[in-house]
């Protein structure tokens, strides 16, 4: 196979690995800066072009794309779909699962344990917004926030006000959310590839953090996830519509909830506590993938509809 990985960033772990585990087992692979990819958008003859030349004949496509540039990268990727190129994520769901709320309410809409969680515009609806989530203390999140970056916990009502009021006043998207006391400062993220969590770790912010983001300083360890952990995960990334993803759970005394589903987990932190080849069974799995479609003929849901 042929297959192209869509990164800013050759040297990035994740990168490197998933390149090493497709050259393992025979395949040819190339790494694309997604920045640099162009596109002719002419009818009937879709095309993508790369420093200068046309690029052609990719069986399939792995994206790492950055949160920052989820538009033009999603566009490159719809693109590639429309050549008939495999993604190993789809460009409709990278962008579902990139908008915070729209995810919450898919999720929502599917049953799947999530947070109660308030979303609101005008200042007159705070005091509701905090009444609604449980009150204080609360986490309020920008939508645009990634890697823990844009999450605040305001421990008394005083500060939820203030806090709310503040990014109101800034024109930001926020999320009010109630606080899961006895997570701990630790979440679940489990590793979804196909219709199977593949590995998980449990990941613990440091002292006096509650944010558990390894970005933030936290820590991985190897976790035994329950059947429900399993199940809850399988089916948040199935109703982002995600071959790949990393669902991230926190234990709550109603059971487990969904934090985030993401569509460009890396590999680093859950290889390293797992000890579990990860990048080579997101290959293995597009193999199978590609020896289904030679059969049934079609390669993705909706071939770069949109």
């Amino acid at each position: 196979m042929k297959i192209a990985i869509l990164s800013r960033n050759p040297k990035l772990y994740s990168t490197r690995r998933l390149v090493e585990a497709a050259q393992q087992r025979g395949h040819e692979v190339e790494v694309l800066d997604v920045l640099r990819c162009y596109m002719n958008i002419t009818s009937n003859k879709p095309g993508v072009h790369y420093k200068g030349q046309e690029i052609s004949g990719f069986d399939a496509v792995i994206p790492r794309i950055g949160a920052s540039v989820t538009f033009y990268g999603t566009a490159v990727l719809r693109q590639f779909e429309m050549m008939g190129t495999f993604p190993l994520n789809e460009s409709v769901a990278i962008s579902r699962s990139r908008d915070k709320l729209r995810s919450l309410q898919l999720l929502s809409r599917k049953g799947v344990g999530l947070p109660v969680t308030g979303f609101a515009h005008k200042p007159d609806d705070v005091e509701d917004l905090i009444k609604m989530v449980g009150g204080a203390p609360l986490v309020i999140k920008l939508l645009e926030g990634t890697q823990g970056i844009g999450v605040v916990l305001a421990e008394t009502h005083k500060a939820a006000e203030s806090v709310i009021e503040a990014f109101m006043g800034l024109q930001a998207n926020i999320l009010v959310q109630e606080f899961i006391k006895e997570a701990g400062g630790a979440d679940i993220r489990c590793f979804v590839i196909g219709d199977k969590v593949v590995a998980a770790m449990k990941r613990q912010g440091k002292e006096g953090e509650f944010r558990s983001n390894l970005h933030r300083g936290g820590s991985a360890s190897l976790i035994r996830i329950t059947p429900e952990e399993r199940s809850t995960a399988v089916r948040a990334a199935k109703t982002m519509g995600l071959n790949v993803a990393g669902v991230d759970l926190l234990r709550s005394n109603h059971g487990p909830v969904v934090m985030e589903v993401n569509s460009s987990p890396g590999l680093e932190g859950i290889e390293k506590a797992t000890e579990k080849d990860i990048a080579a069974i997101q290959i293995q799995f597009i193999e199978k993938r590609l020896a289904e479609a030679g059969k049934s003929g079609s390669l993705t849901k909706t071939r770069g509809r949109g």
